[in-house]
């Protein structure tokens, strides 16, 4: 178990802008997904992927605290809420993208 901190370039790789910057860096994942032609079901399947990990981090330093091993209540309550964190963009990107296909649904043809 690692104590880094979670950046939201894990959780939606290549899409964060740096501070200051206008610009967007691609991750080396995007970059693969997009030479192999991958589309955006696969960058939202990695995404869910990393939701995932962190829900798991999270419940594995639960589980250690609880059973006494030497693990701080602060890095519990911090993956807890990386995770709690993640879950909220993962299920707010899934909204946007159900009120898209309902918008698109609507149009006239």
């Amino acid at each position: 178990m690692s104590s880094e901190p979670v950046s939201l370039n894990r959780i939606l790789p290549g899409y964060i802008e740096a501070p200051g910057k206008a610009t967007v860096k691609l991750s080396a994942d995007v970059v693969d997904i997009k030479e192999k032609g991958g589309e955006f079901s696969d960058l939202f399947s990695e995404m869910i992927s990393s939701v995932n990990d962190l829900q798991l981090d999270s419940s594995e330093i639960q589980s250690a605290f609880l059973s006494g091993d030497p693990v701080e209540l602060h890095q519990v309550m911090i993956k807890a809420e990386e995770a709690g964190v993640a879950m909220d963009l993962l299920l707010e990107i899934r909204n946007k993208l159900v009120d898209a296909y309902k918008e698109i649904m609507r149009m006239p043809v």
